[in-house]
């Protein structure tokens, strides 16, 4: 391993919802006028729109250690969650809307987010799905590509954990990650192809540009990409976090799965392609049973227990997880996952209480009681 870990950053979407009725609440504008308002964000914490007026974002700084981390991610929800409150709708942390859609129809959009309006038309027309990015640092181009091709076997198991998206406007899909069943409707979706060097990527992105596919060089639908804005590995597989141990936990193996990819390429070990159809039935099935079921091995093409794959994949970057000094946390955070249920199964528990009720307890767990607290079982 080389020396230290990478760095890391995490970029969290979340729902704004009326606390009553559970219908998504067009208020981002007015929340991001009044947040700073709630308390100072750490230094390098960024907030901004995204899509939709309903939906808002929160960006970490570029942090080091799982502390630092929690510590942002928390602090961001909390401000968040206090704007929020003060323009009468509730944070929520979840990938596709538990209640139904806003009461009045999404103003229109601009800039570039009035683009992707126009190239994509009734596929994003009601679109407010929210994703939890991470971004693992990794500054040469070539070797961010060859990265990216190492974690394609590993996506679908990053998103069995991360489910947190059983609803579609208030109607329980069947799915546990709905949004990445939305998100498939667009073009090029799923585990990048194997891609050669930077240049063949460029190559790449530049054709689907051309062809219509893409609205410029920056949107590519991968789960896992070489950034197009910072010097990183970007992975974009897992649904947004329930609660911040959720996000740490995903961020935390990311990163030892870059790590582990950037060992295995120092002793020069490349990624075996993964076949394409296989791959995409290996995210299919995380995003249809999440923990619950078999998932797809997409290296080995056999399905297996979701908790063997999980066990593999601790298995896999354990040495880049004790290199970091992350083992304990990551065993821990797992342990309570398990015990706990992940995101999609906490919403289905408490779905049949009524929308109010559902909507307190789920943005009782998006917003931490204190800083820099973490549940551990």
């Amino acid at each position: 391993m080389s020396d230290g870990p990478p760095t890391m950053g995490v970029e969290e979407e979340f729902l704004l919802v009326n606390p009553r009725t559970g219908h998504a609440s067009p208020s981002a504008e007015a929340v991001l006028a009044r947040y700073h308002h709630h308390g100072p964000l750490p230094d390098g914490v960024r907030v901004h729109r995204e899509l939709r007026l309903t939906q808002i974002e929160a960006a970490s700084g570029v942090c080091t250690t799982a502390g630092e981390l929690r510590d942002q991610l928390t602090a961001a929800r909390r401000v968040l969650a206090g704007a929020a409150a003060a323009e009468d709708c509730a944070l929520l942390a979840t990938g596709t809307p538990l209640g139904p859609g806003p009461a009045t129809p999404p103003s229109a959009a601009t800039g570039r987010y009035a683009d992707i309006d126009a190239a994509y038309g009734a596929v994003v027309a009601d679109y407010e799905a929210c994703g939890c990015h991470v971004h693992v640092g990794v500054a040469d181009p070539d070797t961010a590509v060859a990265v990216v091709n190492h974690l394609g076997r590993w996506l679908p198991t990053l998103l069995a954990l991360s489910v947190n998206a059983p609803f579609d406007h208030g109607r329980d899909t069947g799915y546990h990650s709905w949004r990445v069943v939305l998100q498939s409707r667009f073009p090029g979706f799923g585990i990048a192809p194997h891609l050669r060097d930077h240049a063949e990527h460029r190559r790449v992105v530049g054709t689907l540009v051309d062809c219509g596919a893409l609205v410029d060089r920056d949107q590519t639908f991968w789960l896992a990409r070489p950034s197009g804005r910072f010097p990183t590995v970007e992975l974009r597989v897992a649904d947004t976090a329930l609660t911040v141990d959720h996000a740490v936990l995903q961020a935390l193996l990311s990163r030892a799965l870059v790590r582990r990819a950037l060992d295995d390429l120092s002793h020069g070990r490349e990624a075996a392609p993964l076949s394409a159809q296989v791959a995409a039935v290996a995210v299919w099935t995380a995003a249809r049973h999440g923990l619950s079921g078999p998932l797809v091995d997409a290296l080995d093409e056999t399905p297996r227990p979701a908790w063997t794959l999980v066990e593999a994949l601790l298995q896999h970057v354990r040495t880049a997880l004790e290199e970091s000094g992350d083992l304990a946390e990551v065993q821990a955070l797992v342990a309570a996952l398990r015990a706990d249920g992940t995101g999609s199964a906490q919403q289905r528990a408490v779905a049949g209480r009524g929308t109010a009720e559902a909507v307190r307890r789920l943005t009782a767990r998006t917003v931490p009681a204190g800083l820099g607290t973490r549940r551990t079982g």
